[in-house]
């Protein structure tokens, strides 16, 4: 799948740079992509994963959002 058509899909779920786990998994899904190309796209665009459901990442604080 292109990268456009991945960033298109998360795009509206990315708040001051970041990207909570949840939504990317949800987009993973949605579009038929391993979850490791939405975070590949996240590494070069610079958007960080938070609120991690493995606890990998860091979580966001609401005064973040």
């Amino acid at each position: 799948m292109q990268e456009e058509a991945i960033y298109a899909a998360i795009e509206p779920h990315i708040r001051n740079g970041h990207l909570a786990c949840g939504d990317a998994l949800a987009a993973a899904e949605r579009l038929n992509v391993k979850p490791i190309e939405i975070g590949r796209l996240c590494d070069a665009r610079d958007i960080r994963i938070v609120n991690c459901q493995l606890g990998c990442f860091g979580t966001q604080r609401k005064r973040d959002r």
